[in-house]
């Protein structure tokens, strides 16, 4: 079975130390600088059932927009098993962003990536709701949600944000609140979602991460490493350890992914 790996991290080789290491900062983990190129994320799944990743990175000022998309894009170019995902930026005017998304899909790259706690701005802030408008019935979005330290990707502003746009298809990344696992359920539980497994298994341990996989249903979550945070294989490894019938694992490592992206499963 092709294992979809639906949350990776890739930067250009002349940035991505520097790049990785904020990151690691940001997070205070330890991290493989050398990692985080798209060439070390096709090196660390060789030979592993993953043979496809939806690849983005995130903008802090909006003048990074364009170039990130056109790095994006020209690595969806040459490796056929990249699905690339556009970065945006709240602070672009309005002409600027509907240019830079027609350009972006114009150019092949199939949703958006949102990090409102990096980007610091509220995942509701109504720059953001243009955003919203644009994409919904039109592009998936994938976007961070949660972190104990800020309140910008809380997923009370996600549920707003469902309900305001019942159309937008959108990925709620690291079960919906990282850091705050069980908060996002009350807020997540029940609403029109998927959501990735990412950046989870080393603060929840494997049985809380496959309760959380039912809470939600097996139908909705989809495999995430997070690279270059984590090893995908390492992720993949301890993710199906779990009690997974082979139905479930096809649809978490595969089909649910598969539908978050237009695709048949």
């Amino acid at each position: 079975m092709q294992v979809i790996d639906c949350h990776c991290h890739v930067y250009p080789p002349r940035i991505a130390e520097r790049a990785v290491a904020a990151v690691g900062a940001f997070y205070d983990i330890p991290m493989d600088v050398e990692s985080g190129t798209p060439e070390g994320l096709l090196a660390a799944c060789e030979g592993t059932p993953i043979q496809r990743f939806i690849i983005h990175s995130v903008a802090t000022r909006p003048e990074q927009v364009a170039s990130i998309n056109d790095f994006i894009a020209s690595e969806c170019a040459t490796h056929p098993e990249f699905t690339g995902f556009m970065t945006l930026h709240q602070d672009l005017t309005d002409d600027q962003l509907e240019r830079e998304i027609d350009r972006a899909c114009a150019l092949g790259l199939r949703g958006i990536k949102l990090h409102p706690d990096t980007q610091a701005v509220d995942m509701d802030d109504p720059r953001l709701l243009r955003i919203y408008e644009i994409a919904q019935g039109r592009l998936p979005l994938i976007i961070h949600t949660g972190d104990y330290r800020y309140d910008y990707s809380h997923p009370r502003r996600l549920q707003r944000i469902l309900r305001d746009f019942p159309n937008l298809v959108v990925d709620a990344a690291h079960f919906g609140g990282w850091s705050i696992y069980d908060l996002a359920v009350e807020y997540l539980e029940h609403e029109n979602c998927f959501l990735d497994m990412s950046s989870s298994i080393a603060l929840l341990g494997m049985r809380r991460t496959e309760e959380l996989t039912r809470i939600y249903g097996t139908d909705r979550i989809m495999f995430g490493s997070d690279f270059p945070m984590w090893d995908p294989s390492s992720e993949l490894r301890a993710f199906t350890s779990g009690h997974f019938t082979d139905d479930e694992l096809e649809d978490l490592l595969r089909n649910n992914a598969l539908r978050f992206l237009g695709e048949a499963a």
